[in-house]
């Protein structure tokens, strides 16, 4: 099969200089091709330099299994390769050993320290953005396998491919702020692909804020609102909220024992109203209902219980689930009760990138709305933020939170809030 290669995916393939080590970092949109360029450039390199060893790793193993690997071997199935003739393919070391005796070892790299033996002539990273600094200075020491005399134009190649971070990382200031002149940052927005399906571009600027579209798109490097998880939340988003007592509400749940936190909600088609909330200390579930029940005695429309999948597990002190308690409540009380929840709880990125889409789309739509009667959940809307440098969230402390009380409070009412819209309104990432 003959590729046709985007500009971006030729620039990140060929070296322009020529020193003997070359580190690139493919920063693309969602679809711009990152794991397609990195697989093809490991077997290039197995091809040209026979004997060369390799290794293909992410964060997590299942990055790997599910993502890079999939592409290598879509790759290889194009090229006409057959396993066991021009291949072989070892499920149990995990290795791609091709007839020329070059071969690549597919890795995580959550225990960095067990790869600190290998000697390799280029590493692949999935997800680059995801892998701690230290991980990255580490495989820089490991280019260093002996070169062999057939190996013409040999360089060490460390190449990454990654979505921008959402916050400025060690990869900017590695590549963008204070870059070495054998450090490139390829940047490949997903409008540049011209292979996707027509519409595709536009159809993520409806679902994605206007901020994580510039970056999961275009592919702008970040500075996601000085750290803050919710984006472009305004006054236009709160509103004085009636509760309709015929209309669904929904429960959504967090069940954390210290605190509990449930957000209760209305909703249309496409709007999300957040009206009220309870946030309780040292409760159980069976409190929590009594507490509805007190504040919502004569609800008459259908209540629609969701949040937390885990909470469908049965835990250590009780032979019920969460899910059945509350259900085995509210009916024993008198309401028409309907349980709605996912399988497994989605990824934290994936619900907090479909609530914020809600707050305000790339379009400028706005569709999720706020009580002032729910001050834990704006408490955390204003206050919850990324870790500095990455994109995972800052969750307080033990110590933290001996020492402001407050700081409880972070986080859960969020998780509630979000497993709402993750649910009606889902965005795969």
């Amino acid at each position: 099969m003959l590729y046709k290669l985007l500009k971006a995916q030729r620039e990140f393939l060929e070296i322009p200089h020529d020193y003997t080590l070359d580190v690139a970092v493919y920063q693309g949109g969602y679809g711009s091709g990152k794991t397609f360029a990195g697989s093809l450039l490991g077997i290039l390199l197995a091809l040209k330099f026979p004997g060369v060893r390799g290794l293909v790793g992410a964060q997590t193993y299942t990055l790997v299994r599910d993502t890079t690997l999939q592409t290598y071997f879509e790759h290889l199935e194009n090229f006409g390769f057959v396993d066991g003739k021009d291949y072989e393919w070892s499920s149990t070391l995990q290795k791609l050993t091709f007839k020329n005796g070059s071969e690549i070892l597919f890795r995580h790299f959550d225990e960095p320290n067990k790869l600190k033996s290998l000697n390799l002539g280029f590493v692949e990273i999935e997800e680059m953005s995801d892998v701690p600094y230290d991980t990255f200075k580490m495989l820089l020491g490991r280019m260093r396998q002996r070169v062999k005399k057939v190996w013409k134009n040999f360089t060490y190649r460390i190449f990454g491919h990654t979505n921008p971070e959402m916050q400025r990382g060690w990869i900017y200031k590695t590549f963008v702020e204070n870059p070495a002149p054998n450090y490139r940052l390829i940047t490949a927005p997903t409008t540049q692909n011209i292979y996707l399906p027509e519409g595709f571009c536009d159809e993520l600027k409806k679902l994605y804020d206007e901020q994580y579209y510039n970056i999961f798109v275009l592919a702008q490097n970040g500075e996601y609102n000085n750290g803050l998880v919710i984006k472009d939340f305004t006054d236009a988003n709160i509103k004085d909220i009636s509760y309709q007592p015929d209309m669904d509400l929904h429960i959504s749940c967090d069940f954390n024992v210290d605190p509990m936190c449930w957000v209760f909600a209305h909703k249309t088609d496409d709007k999300v109203f957040y009206f009220d909330e309870i946030a309780m200390e040292n409760t159980t579930t069976a409190k929590a209902c009594d507490e509805f029940y007190r504040r919502y005695p004569n609800h008459k429309g259908k209540v629609i219980v969701n949040g937390d999948a885990s909470g469908d597990n049965r835990s250590c002190t009780s032979e019920y689930t969460n899910y059945v308690i509350i259900k085995k409540k509210l009916l024993q009380l008198g309401y028409d009760v309907e349980i709605q929840i996912k399988a497994f709880n989605p990824p934290i990125k994936n619900r907090i990138m479909a609530f914020n889409s809600k707050v305000r789309s790339a379009n400028g739509e706005v569709c999720l709305f706020v009580d002032k009667r729910c001050e834990k959940l704006l408490y955390n809307i204003y206050n919850l933020k990324y870790k500095e440098g990455s994109s995972k969230i800052d969750i307080p402390t033990y110590q933290q939170i001996k020492q402001s009380k407050e700081l409880k409070f972070l986080s859960h009412p969020m998780d509630a809030a979000s497993y709402l819209v993750d649910f009606y309104w889902p965005i795969t990432l």
